[in-house]
């Protein structure tokens, strides 16, 4: 019996994704300035193997060719960052043109292939000079990142309509509360809360300045990893509590994004650890926004729990024989559709992306040359149906974007964990390879569906 064929709507956006600092290599070329990542990868003992993104993939000297790659797989877009540092190098003050110059370069590139460019605003790479001068501890961060904004919208936005603000603000949170992320602080939860706010607040300056300052029609959103939650069972028990679990997890980011204000009950949990706000920030917060998009990769099951205890529910383990990746992240599909349906149940959300999803994996490359690995193909594969799924039931996903286009520099595990289509020989002069997952996706791409 043939399987049936899923067909996605008609103009799904099918891409991949990655990050200045990941790929770009080139940390001290051009009159780039130091990043929080620069610093930290150089620190002895904090990465993996003492490996950097000093050179990583350079693709700040063969994006032509990775372009290239990107147009033989069929990608409708690609989802890249700005180094805010390559283009104000101490954070606030004169823009580098020779910066500017690179992703000008680039962005033209793109669209002669017909490649869609998504440029996302800051996916962490700070500048040094701002953290020396407290960084996201300090409300000017936020205001020196509009002006940086604006910059990067005044060179691209005769080209470049698809705009993201932050990326994964979650993350750049955990750089101040642990010692494993750059710049690796650990600071008290009153000053944690006051970053999450001046964060949040950056990116509602930055969708003002794209909006006022854009030579062609923007679409704006911001790029979050919301914590997900999956019912253990279909009961109505269960997915009540998921509903609770995700509020408790998420609420206080979503909730001044889109109503304009924090959850009382979570405001009054945090007693005197609570940020200072104005109201004219919470109106600067929550400026409505064009789109969504989300980064999941995985999801913690949660059941009903009636002991006194329990406010109602608990988390739950996977079974021992679960799935993981490389990364040891617990596989379960489910996440797309429930990380997708927690936000759109909640919120007026216009449409979504599925702005990274994907998996590392041990590839190794075979005796003929290419690289098998079945395993990123199923794992995509489970994913896009459950992202069908969510369209199926109408919400707006109209793209999805494949982490990473490339293997790259991952963060603290440095170069031991690959998460491209395409595999980086790093003992080879950087050879680029298309792995089977890259050509399997071409196809996808080509059919806009899938076998379910």
């Amino acid at each position: 019996m043939t399987e049936p064929f899923l067909l996605f709507p008609d103009g799904f956006i099918w891409g991949c994704a990655t990050a200045s600092y990941q790929i770009e290599g080139a940390f001290d070329e051009d009159s780039k300035g130091e990043s929080i990542w620069d610093r930290f990868s150089h620190t002895p003992g904090k990465i993996t193997n003492g490996d950097t993104g000093d050179v990583a993939c350079n693709h700040y000297h063969r994006f032509a060719e990775d372009v290239n790659l990107m147009s033989k797989i069929g990608l409708k877009a690609y989802r890249f960052s700005i180094s805010w540092p390559r283009i104000i190098p101490d954070g606030i003050g004169e823009a580098n043109e020779k910066g500017l110059a690179f992703y000008d370069r680039l962005v033209d590139k793109l669209l002669e292939k017909q490649i869609i460019p998504f440029v996302t605003l800051y996916h962490w790479d700070l500048p040094q000079a701002l953290e020396d001068k407290g960084g996201w501890r300090n409300k000017d961060t936020a205001f020196a990142f509009a002006e940086y904004a604006k910059v990067v919208v005044n060179c691209l936005s005769d080209r470049v309509t698809k705009w993201m603000t932050l990326n994964e603000a979650p993350c750049v949170v955990h750089g101040y509360q642990r010692e494993d992320s750059a710049p690796g602080a650990r600071e008290p939860e009153k000053v944690i809360n006051q970053i999450i706010h001046n964060l949040l607040l950056a990116h509602g300056l930055g969708v003002q300045v794209i909006r006022g300052n854009a030579k062609k029609q923007p679409e704006v959103g911001l790029v979050h990893n919301p914590s997900v939650k999956i019912p253990k069972t279909n009961s109505p028990e269960d997915t009540a509590a998921v509903k609770t679990a995700w509020f408790d997890a998420n609420a206080w980011w979503f909730e001044p994004l889109y109503r304009g204000k924090y959850p009382e009950k979570l405001w009054r949990e945090k007693r005197n650890d609570i940020p200072q706000i104005t109201d004219e920030d919470m109106k600067i917060i929550s400026t409505p926004t064009d789109f969504l998009g989300l980064n999941i990769y995985t999801g913690n099951l949660v059941e009903a729990d009636h002991n006194r205890n329990s406010e109602g529910l608990k988390e739950v383990a996977y079974p021992r024989e679960q799935p993981k990746t490389a990364m040891g992240w617990y596989i379960n599909p489910d996440c797309i559709y429930y990380g997708l349906k927690a936000v759109a149940e909640r919120y007026d959300v216009k449409k979504f992306f599925i702005s990274e999803n994907g998996c590392a994996f041990d590839d190794v490359v075979s005796y003929d040359g290419n690289i098998y690995d079945h395993y990123r193909i199923n794992y995509l594969k489970d994913h896009f149906l459950s992202a069908y799924r969510a369209v199926s039931e109408g919400i707006n996903l109209v793209g999805y974007f494949v982490w990473s286009l490339m293997d790259n520099f991952e963060w603290t595990r440095g170069y031991s964990k690959r998460f491209g289509i395409v595999f980086i020989d790093y003992n080879n002069s950087q050879k680029r390879i298309l792995k089977e997952s890259a050509l399997w996706y071409k196809n996808i791409i080509e059919q806009n569906g899938i076998f379910k």
